[in-house]
């Protein structure tokens, strides 16, 4: 079998980048993170701020592992995965309690030397969607690296295996984060598509959309860490 050259190696990482923002728990955290606040403009920016915590990881294992031509011990891929699954539970119950503590609220009202409280239940408003880009950014730059942590282990294999250098090496894995960024801007913007017309629609059907995004995350963690625990692959 012919040895592939370095632009083949190179070009394999970025559409290999490209197919990993399609991983199911890499669009269950982001979709739970785009379901708080629905809006077109920032889910690019939510999805590549993703991208760039996963690569940037992703560098930072890479250097290590191939200055030291080393492997990462199955134990410790096995606790990133877990940790990984453990995310998506917490984001998954952070969504659920930020909507019910937003679409809620109590109100006093004085009717005739008599005051009553009521729930009221609203859309959110726009002026809650006011909110700076670092703000936007940091939390999905965090679950990217985390993403990104769990992820290393079969990449620095894919990597050792095919790198014929030091510099080859980091250059596969700048591309192949090139791409999962990209992939997932992209992503981002599908994703939003229908939470914004969720919204739209009422808050009723963005309620479901949210409980959806919520139980998908919550379940896709659990399943990781139960199947993490058990030794499965």
């Amino acid at each position: 079998m012919p040895d592939p050259g370095p632009l083949s190696v190179l070009g394999l990482g970025f559409v290999l980048g490209l197919r990993h923002a399609l991983d199911a728990d890499h669009l269950a955290a982001v979709s739970t993170i785009l379901s708080a606040r629905p809006d077109l403009r920032r889910s690019g920016l939510i999805g590549c701020s993703w991208g760039v915590g996963h690569t940037a990881m992703l560098l930072a294992v890479g250097l290590a592992v191939l200055a030291l031509r080393v492997t990462i011990p199955e134990g410790l891929a096995r606790a990133f995965e877990f940790g990984v699954g453990l995310m998506l539970v917490v984001l998954g119950l952070s969504l659920a309690r930020r909507v019910a503590r937003e679409r809620w609220h109590w109100h006093l009202h004085r009717h005739d030397e008599a005051t009553h409280a009521h729930l009221h239940r609203h859309r959110l408003e726009a002026e809650h969607r006011h909110e700076h880009w670092l703000a936007l950014s940091t939390r999905p730059f965090l679950v990217g690296m985390v993403h990104g942590l769990a992820g290393s282990a079969a990449l620095m294999l894919l990597v050792l295996s095919l790198a014929r250098s030091l510099w080859e090496g980091l250059a596969y894995i700048l591309l192949f984060g090139i791409g999962s960024i990209l992939g997932m801007g992209l992503v981002g913007g599908l994703i939003s598509l229908p939470l914004v017309l969720s919204a739209r629609t009422g808050p009723r059907v963005l309620a479901v959309a949210q409980s959806l995004a919520c139980l998908g995350s919550i379940g896709l963690g659990i399943v990781t860490m139960v199947r993490t625990g058990l030794g499965s692959p």
